[in-house]
């Protein structure tokens, strides 16, 4: 059986309108793709959820062996959380023509005060492509927790960020009970679950 590999050429767009246009965006697709079986599908609409792209990262102190949470509110978990102050590693969405890397070492001083002694590349995901464009550059910060303190963010973002300091087994953990249940946090500290010897040998 032929193994077949679409790319984006493979979807015709017949049409878009912006349902919705504020501080993130709703728009609305028509198209058509080929299909795994030949010929083109028939005309297919969605809307389409634009909110940017983001980098999150994953601030880790090798000498202590302890990650660097944040913890805020989100409004949008209310709907399904009792405590909607979420734990999330540090995260934030692109300025104009910014690099990843530069938000990444942005968004560790505006959210935790802290900064990456180096940085490495973890991954690039979808956070939701079903229904949404978003992609993040995950990265691993080695930082010194013992300057990991205190309340930061911006305040005309009205950001109240409390910075949490916990050694990496505890952080695992709390991906496992529930404690931690945002998906690019449980990712990024399963996937040093994995690999945290390489910073520390």
């Amino acid at each position: 059986m032929e193994d077949k590999k679409f790319s984006k050429a493979d979807v015709e767009i017949l049409g878009k309108r912006t349902l919705y246009s504020g501080f993130f965006s709703m728009e609305e697709y028509r198209f058509r793709h080929r299909l795994f079986a030949g010929g083109w599908s028939g005309e297919i609409r969605r809307e389409v959820f634009e909110r940017g792209h983001a980098v999150v990262v994953l601030p880790y102190d090798p000498v202590t062996d302890q990650v660097v949470l944040i913890e805020q509110l989100r409004f949008p978990a209310c709907e399904t959380s009792e405590h909607p102050w979420l734990y999330e590693l540090v995260a934030g969405m692109f300025e104009p023509n910014e690099a990843p890397e530069d938000v990444a070492l942005r968004e560790l001083q505006e959210e935790s005060g802290l900064e990456a002694k180096s940085l490495h590349f973890i991954s690039s995901l979808l956070s939701s492509p079903g229904g949404c464009t978003e992609r993040y550059y995950l990265y691993c910060a080695l930082v010194d927790a013992n300057q990991a303190q205190g309340i930061h963010g911006l305040v005309e973002e009205h950001e109240d960020i409390r910075v949490l300091v916990v050694p990496r087994q505890q952080a695992y953990e709390m991906t496992q009970n529930g404690a931690i249940d945002n998906a690019s946090t449980v990712l990024g500290i399963q996937w040093l679950q994995l690999n945290y010897q390489q910073y520390t040998g």
